[in-house]
């Protein structure tokens, strides 16, 4: 049989074929899937970035309530005692007798304690010897002055003399009762620093005397204050060591000049201390009640974001429920002008009314329209007169 050359071709391009259409079909299969999983992944995390992008925030929240709330001023002060001197003497000596205890309350005038004087009080009865007889001369020479039988000269001289020696028995006198230390005014003693026997220098302290009661408070207000305050005006005052109870007193003076450094003026108020509670020296915060109660809708201050461009708070909305029946919140921002403050709570002036409830923590995750979670079971102190907690 003759060889036909397209008989070898023929063989030739059948398997060739084949081997191409399987080639492309698995070329296909590939890059399908190659491509299919890349569209599945972008479709994925699309999906997934759609479900994150805006997810709900847990929140906690308060429902703004409207106060009255009574402008004040306040300043911080320092206790003073209306009297109050450490005691001493003006002559040095011995202590002989001490007549008080430590934190004694004596009135003015009591003797406290005594140095030795019997060579001042010896001294003392020699010199009144002499006065009373210079005052027996002058008797005598007056009655003789009657009848002539002395010169005028002579009862001149006499009156001179007793009048020389009562002096110095006064200056004696003075002598002797420098060494006897008196109270010189009614109040609290401190603690005794001397002791019977002990030699003491003039000027040493023996014990401090303070009046307790009433008590003043001077603290400083500055100049634009003056208009508010007033002589006889209330004042309360607090201290750390007894902070639940509060001192009531009235303004007793202000000071007529305005410190030209700090443009302060000092301010003093009398408290009454019947209980001895406030001592000299401590310090004390002072509130003032100026002006008529003022009525404002007030939010604790964490409900507050404060920015450059205004200050915010975020409101919860009720946007109804989803399909399984859960309610829908979300967080609407509002711009708000804040008023004063008092102690957690701040005064908001415009932007909200009471009633709404008002993100007060969590909100420095939200922005309009974020869906909310909210969870009241830990929430920011709102106190308007909060105290110092200890851990």
């Amino acid at each position: 049989m003759p060889f036909d050359p397209r008989d070898v071709t023929q063989r030739i391009r059948g398997p060739l074929a084949k081997r191409m259409i399987i080639m492309l079909v698995a070329a296909a299969v590939v890059l399908f899937i190659i491509f299919g999983y890349e569209a599945f992944k972008s479709y994925m995390i699309g999906k997934a970035m759609l479900a994150f992008a805006n997810p709900p925030q847990t929140v906690s929240t308060l429902v703004a309530t409207t106060q009255e709330w009574q402008p004040t001023t306040t300043a911080v002060g320092s206790l003073r005692a209306v009297n109050g001197a450490d005691l001493s003497l003006e002559v040095a000596g011995v202590v002989d007798k001490i007549y008080f205890d430590s934190g004694n309350d004596v009135s003015a005038g009591t003797v406290l304690m005594t140095l030795h004087s019997d060579d001042d009080v010896a001294k003392l009865h020699a010199l009144q010897a002499t006065a009373d007889l210079d005052a027996i001369n002058l008797a005598r020479d007056e009655k003789q002055l009657k009848v002539n039988a002395v010169s005028k000269a002579q009862v001149d001289t006499d009156s001179a003399t007793l009048r020389n020696a009562q002096a110095q028995v006064a200056e004696q006198q003075a002598v002797v009762d420098k060494k006897t230390l008196r109270a010189p005014f009614a109040g609290h003693l401190g603690i005794r620093a001397v002791d019977v026997g002990q030699y003491l220098n003039a000027g040493t302290k023996i014990v401090t005397l303070q009046a307790l009661d009433p008590i003043y408070v001077d603290f400083t207000l500055p100049q634009q204050a003056l208009s508010e305050i007033r002589e006889g005006q209330l004042v309360k005052a607090t201290v750390d060591t007894f902070p639940d109870q509060s001192f009531v007193g009235k303004i007793a003076a202000i000071n007529p000049l305005v410190d030209v450094a700090t443009r302060n003026v000092q301010v003093r108020a009398t408290l009454a201390n019947p209980d001895h509670l406030l001592m000299p020296g401590m310090y004390a915060k002072v509130t003032i009640d100026v002006g008529s109660e003022e009525r404002y809708v007030t939010v604790p201050q964490t409900a507050v974001v404060y920015n450059p461009y205004g200050n915010t708070v975020y409101l919860v909305q009720d946007k109804g429920k989803d399909a399984q029946g859960h309610p829908l919140l979300q967080a609407q921002q509002a711009f708000v002008t804040t008023g004063p403050t008092r102690g957690d709570q701040v005064a908001i002036l415009k932007g909200i009314d009471a009633g709404a409830t008002v993100v007060t923590a969590g909100q420095m995750k939200l922005r309009n329209g974020s869906p909310v979670i909210v969870n009241n079971s830990v929430v920011p102190a709102n106190s308007p007169n909060p105290s110092p907690q200890e851990e």
